[in-house]
This record gives structure tokens, C-alpha cells and sequence, in this order.
């Protein structure tokens, strides 16, 4: 029968598969970057879309210069929505269908350690950019070969140079702890008391709120009346706007430190920009903290014509680059090679940092606290902090 007697939904049907067939054809040589995150339903979606950028900007650079082992890098998009379930989809349609030679890893921490097991059976390689649960990176690490790495900022990180600028900058020695119930802002809180512990400091609060409580002044007057003169906010930059609007309300502003959750845009909405330049919190780079980042950023503003959260792209960047330098070292994308390749990876170029064997069998975390800086928000910007306190920072002072 002559494909014009078709109806017109079976012509269709059998054009996308020419289309699927044709595609399939052409990306069969390509080196295959699967991508599966959030990047349209929940507010850490502008995560997602920066980090998105870094990666594909990673990828036609290394295609303008000849590509890797010769051939092309594509990055293979898939959008999580939020979702596990629609997590562990994405990656099953990844690596089975799509046959990624790596993956990238998403901006919910609960969305990828829900499909981290996928990844581990068939021997993707794949590095987290964005989440940072320490269990993505320790679920298989007593379980070698580990095929899962990170170029992103570990929570216990985050608060040990919390905790050196808070003891630091303290007056009095008094510092409180506030952290929505979530498990993240818990697991946060948790490692917070541990770690000022080190500092023979013992918080003088420790309260909590839910993660959709817009109004915490009850909690914070109580902080206040315990005379901290220092915060430590654990939760989403959603709720950290509302803390520095609470902290207004009763016109309380003690030195207020978070996590890098600050760098979502819903935190500079929300609470506006003079109260969001009270707090402080960590990144591991800033659009012009070098002539090479400064670069970066403009080109994917040029390209993208905008960019809600540049670390995130910056981290997504250097995984790319580090999956590169891990294939043309090993010259071969076969996930064993990869994987050992990375372990045992010399040198690679990226916008954060160069690396020098970023990664070992024992540690698969490209970025630790040494890494990390403290930053704010200043006329839209994330600047970095430069005060009395962070220049007295000592590397004894990073306690674990």
C-alpha cells in the first residue's frame, strides 16, 4: 500500500520513526552525555536549567576543538519534574535506550539517590554537579567500584566553613541554630551542632519550622532571648527569604550564615534586596572571581540570554571536562575504563579550579571545603565576602 492511502495519524506515526530512525543513525558514533534533572516544576528548577547550560557549553567547546577520542559530545536532556518516580524513568530511558557512555546527575538529592542503583548495575560513569547529600557519593563506596562522583558542594563542607566564620565572628560565643524539618535542614542542623562541637561550642538554640512556614518569628525571638549574636539558617532559599523577613519583623539581625541554597532566585525575590544582603553564605566560585569564570558567564549570557544561578553551570562545566580528560586518558568510553580513568585521573582543566587528581578510589569529591568560598548578594549579584573574619580563616580552622 502507498503511504498516501494512510490515514493521516499512521504518516504520522511512521515520519517520527523515519525522524527516530535518521537521529539514531547520526548520534550512533557520538559520545553521549545523559543529563536528568529537575528543570520545570519545583523551585530548584533554575538549578537544573544553569546547570544544563554548563554542560552543553562544556560540550561544544570540546567539539570546536576536535571533540573527544574524535568523536562528538552530546549532551541527552531529560527533565526529572521533581519527581523519583519520573527520575528513575528518565535514567532507565538514558542508559537503556539511549545508551549514555555517562550520566549527570540532578539538583534533588532524594531524585538522584533514587536512581544511583540503575547507574552503579550497568557501570555508567556519572558525577553529580549539583546535589549534595553525602550519601550520593558513599552509598558504593564500600562496595568498590564506585561509579558515582561529585563536583558540587557536600553539606558537611558547607557548614565547616559555616562554623569557622560563626566562631570567628562571634563575639560573645553565642551562636544559634535555626533549620526547617525537612530532612535536609535536620541532616543540616545535625551536622551543625557536630561541628561547632569541634570548636567547643555548644549552640545556645536550636529551633525548627516547616518548610512551608512563611512567618518564624516565634522561633527567632526565642533565639534572641538566648543573646546569639550568630545564625546558622539550614533550609531552601525559599524559606531562608522568609527567616530574613521574620529576623526584620522583630528587628533582630545577628550574623546571619547558610547554605548555598541561597542562591536560588526565589531567596532574592522574597526577601528583597537589601535584606538579602545580610546573609551570607557559601559558593564554590562567582561570575568574576577570575578572568576565565568572568568569561564563561558572559558567553552563556550571550548564548542563553540568561542564567539564574551561574555555580551550578560553572559545576556542570567542569563534570564534562572531567569526563572528557577521564575518556582520552583511558582512550575509551567503556564505563570501566571511565570510571578507573577518574579514579586515577592526572590533570583537568576547568573554570573553577585545574585539577590534579581530583578524584581517588577512596574520595570521589572534585570540590572540598578549601574549595568553597563565602559569598552575598549584592545589586543582583553574588559577590564574595571579604571581611576580617574570612581573612582570619586558617585551614585548622575547617574542622570535619
Amino acid at each position: 500500500m502507498s503511504i498516501k492511502h494512510f490515514p493521516k495519524t499512521m504518516k504520522a506515526l511512521l515520519l517520527a520513526a523515519a525522524l527516530a530512525g535518521a537521529s539514531g543513525a547520526a548520534l550512533a558514533d557520538d559520545i553521549k552525555i545523559g543529563f536528568n534533572s529537575d528543570m520545570s516544576a519545583t523551585g530548584s528548577a533554575d538549578f537544573g536549567i544553569s546547570a544544563l547550560a554548563g554542560a552543553r557549553q562544556a560540550a561544544e567547546e570540546l567539539n570546536a576543538a576536535g571533540g573527544v577520542l574524535g568523536k562528538k559530545v552530546v549532551i541527552v536532556e531529560r527533565d526529572d519534574v521533581g519527581a523519583p518516580p519520573k527520575a528513575i524513568q528518565n535514567t532507565n530511558e538514558l542508559v537503556d535506550n539511549v545508551k549514555v557512555n555517562a550520566m549527570l546527575g540532578g539538583v534533588n538529592s532524594g531524585n538522584m539517590l533514587a536512581w544511583l542503583h540503575i547507574v552503579q548495575q550497568k557501570k555508567i560513569p556519572t558525577i553529580s554537579p549539583v546535589a549534595t547529600a553525602t550519601d550520593i557519593t558513599g552509598r558504593y563506596a564500600k562496595s568498590p567500584p564506585n561509579y558515582v562522583f561529585r563536583v558540587s558542594m557536600r553539606d558537611r563542607d558547607q557548614i565547616a566553613l559555616l562554623a569557622a566564620y560563626a566562631a570567628r565572628a562571634s563575639k560573645t560565643g553565642k551562636i544559634a541554630i535555626i533549620a526547617d524539618t525537612t530532612g535536609y535542614g535536620q541532616q543540616g542542623a545535625k551536622d551543625a551542632v557536630e561541628i561547632l562541637g569541634l570548636h567547643k561550642i555548644t549552640p545556645v538554640a536550636n529551633e525548627k519550622f516547616g518548610p512551608k512556614d512563611t512567618d518564624m518569628s516565634s522561633q527567632l525571638n526565642k533565639i534572641k532571648s538566648s543573646g546569639a549574636d550568630t545564625l546558622i539558617v539550614y533550609a531552601l532559599a525559599d524559606s531562608n527569604a522568609h527567616v530574613m523577613r521574620s529576623l526584620e519583623k522583630i528587628n533582630y539581625f545577628p550574623t546571619t550564615l547558610a547554605s548555598w541554597a541561597n542562591l536560588s532566585s526565589p531567596f532574592l525575590r522574597i526577601a528583597g534586596p537589601e535584606l538579602a544582603k545580610k546573609m551570607i553564605f557559601t559558593a564554590s566560585i562567582t561570575e568574576d572571581s577570575t578572568p576565565e569564570s568572568k568569561a564563561l558567564y558572559d558567553t552563556l549570557m550571550k548564548r542563553d540570554g540568561r542564567l539564574p544561578t551561574y555555580v551550578m553551570a560553572a559545576q556542570a562545566y567542569d563534570s564534562v571536562k572531567l569526563i572528557a580528560a577521564a575518556m582520552e586518558q583511558a582512550k575509551s568510553t567503556d564505563g570501566e575504563a571511565v570510571q578507573g580513568a577518574l579514579q586515577n585521573l592526572a590533570q583537568a582543566k576547568g573554570v573553577i579550579k585545574n585539577y590534579e587528581k581530583p578524584f581517588s578510589a577512596d574520595n570521589h569529591e572534585a570540590l572540598s571545603v578549601k574549595d568553597f568560598r563565602l559569598v552575598r548578594w549584592i545589586d543582583g549579584k553574588v559577590v564574595s565576602v571579604d571581611d576580617e573574619f574570612t581573612r582570619a580563616i586558617t585551614p585548622d580552622d575547617l574542622k570535619l
